[in-house]
């Protein structure tokens, strides 16, 4: 088995390798297999992420999404506690601001922050994956983080996770550890996969708008 350091740097040159035509196509491709499914569809809030280092961009479908009257999210690194994510409304026409490590953000409101369980509908970018739904992330742990309430908490099931990347970050089978949040799907510019015994929903508890709001054990989060 690879170690995970080498393998993050291989599928990370795989996707930097695709060509900027690539990308686009890839990009709509994606948008279009997403924008007819379900779980798609029946969502309310769409939260995504600002592409970077060749990941897949993910803003067609937002384009989509606003285009169908859906509230449209980035996500934003929260000051405390540490290394976890807010998800803040986004509008295309608004500046962005850069975050610590120079990937774009939007400007914190108190009224616009809603927390993961206000999603519907959660883009989760990835460094790899296999056919089972498994992510590979960069490392730095804020997903799992910020959803780990879905791990200890079974019956919450929103948002519904829908891992985004490119074909070429596929591999054969990852192992998992016990911290990581299981993915419902995955969707590449070729096709979708779906995690088995896991079923996508998208209903979920009331969202709150108060960033301390959440489950009766904020901590878990």
């Amino acid at each position: 088995m690879i170690p995970r350091t080498e393998l993050r740097r291989r599928l990370r040159e795989r996707r930097r390798a695709l060509s900027p035509t690539e990308q686009r196509t890839h990009a709509g491709r994606f948008a279009h297999l997403l924008g007819k499914h379900r779980a798609f569809l029946r969502a309310h809030r769409v939260a995504a992420y600002w592409a970077c280092d060749g990941e897949l961009d993910p803003f067609p479908l937002l384009q989509l999404a606003h285009a169908r009257h859906k509230r449209c999210h980035l996500p934003v690194l929260r000051s405390h506690p540490g290394r976890k994510l807010w998800f803040v409304d986004y509008h295309s026409e608004e500046p962005l601001k850069r975050n610590q490590y120079g990937i774009p953000e939007p400007r914190l409101r108190a009224r616009r922050i809603r927390l993961p369980w206000a999603i519907d509908l959660l883009l989760v970018p990835l460094v790899g994956f296999d056919p089972q739904c498994n992510r590979l992330g960069m490392g730095g742990g804020f997903y799992d983080r910020t959803l780990g309430y879905l791990r200890i908490r079974r019956h919450w099931r929103r948002p519904l996770l829908v891992g985004v990347a490119h074909e070429c970050q596929r591999v054969q089978r990852l192992d998992t550890n016990p911290w990581d949040v299981p993915l419902n799907m995955i969707v590449t510019e070729a096709r979708v996969y779906k995690r088995e015994g896991l079923e996508p929903m998208v209903d979920g508890p009331q969202e709150s708008t108060n960033p301390g709001a959440g489950p009766r054990s904020p901590s878990a989060i």
